[in-house]
């Protein structure tokens, strides 16, 4: 298997990863941390659709795994700015510079098990860092070796970060699935060498 991920620019190939199999049923379609939660709670069915598609013309929503042409996995990524952590209560900011976030990562159901979730935080990095980013934060599940339902496991796990040189930035008061979960950071800046 030969994973390549890419800026998550293609609508039909979002909505495979994160759109409903009924074209009228209200899925997240990823949008609850992207806008505001009373946009968010006001639109339905395909609503929800059409709005992804409008805000792909403006660029990529995050990255995307590929296995060949068939899109396999999902992160969304965008400047914390842009979305609802930059205003939620549970989630603290640790500094003032502007990160960006990555805090949904979905694998296809018979892809899981073969590091996709992996190869989608090292993309998600490059997008970050592609796009000006200082430093790429997310907030996964502290569950240390307890298994987590999948479908509350969007958020990430926190080894899946460290295993991608992510650091525990702080704690919060926000719990998913019965887990805490943590501000997990990647300094994004060029490393200064010292000169000899």
């Amino acid at each position: 298997m030969s994973i390549e991920v890419r800026p998550a620019a293609v609508f039909e190939d979002v909505k495979a990863l994160v759109g409903p199999k009924s074209p009228d049923a209200s899925v997240c379609w990823c949008l609850s941390y992207r806008i505001p939660s009373k946009v968010n709670n006001t639109m339905r069915g395909q609503e929800r659709g059409a709005f992804v598609a409008k805000l792909l013309e403006d660029g990529p929503l995050g990255v995307l795994a590929y296995d060949g042409d068939v899109p396999v996995g999902w992160a969304a990524v965008a400047p914390r700015s842009d979305t609802t952590f930059a205003r939620n209560r549970k989630i603290p900011h640790v500094d003032d510079l502007p990160v960006w976030s990555v805090w949904c990562i979905r694998v296809r159901p018979g892809h899981r098990g073969q590091g996709i979730s992996h190869r989608l935080v090292e993309g998600a990095i490059e997008f970050a860092r592609d796009g000006g980013a200082p430093v790429l934060e997310a907030y996964p599940l502290d569950n240390g070796s307890a298994k987590v339902d999948l479908t509350m496991a969007y958020a990430g796990l926190r080894a899946t970060f460290e295993a991608a040189g992510f650091e525990h930035a702080a704690d919060t008061t926000s719990v998913l699935s019965g887990h805490p979960r943590v501000v997990m950071r990647k300094d994004l800046r060029p490393r200064r060498t010292a000169k000899s």
